[in-house]
């Protein structure tokens, strides 16, 4: 196989695996929210602890892989598209640790038997709806790109 398509594999795939992710996670605490408060607990746990450590490695494996591509093609890193993009992926990070320290939150209150408000879970889909719309806006710069 040609070192550019495994290369050009390598990145896509993640991102389709990232966005993919988010979308299942948004479900699944979705609907966990109205069974009981343990149920709901431990899914916030496992996203917490086992997922969101797994987007945050796929979503640092896109600008090397992307930077990859770009020197393999010979684009030059000062496109319009791909320096959006790239200007987007520290928002990612950041709106990232918003939503890990939100589920964090949420967690702690189910875990102590508090009531959780309806402001925290709130949040938690803005931050979630704010990564997926990020994951989005970059996949479409990527699409966009001139060939």
């Amino acid at each position: 196989m040609d070192s550019y398509l495994t290369l050009r594999l390598s990145h896509g795939i993640p991102a389709i695996l990232l966005m993919l992710g988010v979308i299942a996670h948004i479900v699944i605490v979705w609907r966990a929210k109205g069974k009981e408060p343990a149920v709901l607990a431990e899914k916030l746990r496992r996203t917490r602890m086992i997922s969101l450590p797994i987007f945050t490695l796929l979503a640092v494996t896109l600008p090397i892989t992307g930077w990859w591509l770009s020197h393999l093609s010979g684009r030059p890193l000062s496109q319009k598209w791909l320096m959006l993009s790239i200007a987007l992926l520290p928002l990612l990070f950041v709106f990232g640790g918003f939503l890990y320290s939100n589920l964090s939150r949420w967690q702690l209150e189910l875990a102590n038997k508090q009531s959780t408000s309806g402001r925290d879970q709130g949040f938690a889909v803005l931050w979630a709806g704010l990564v997926l719309l990020i994951l989005l806006g970059t996949s479409a710069l990527m699409g966009a790109k001139p060939l």
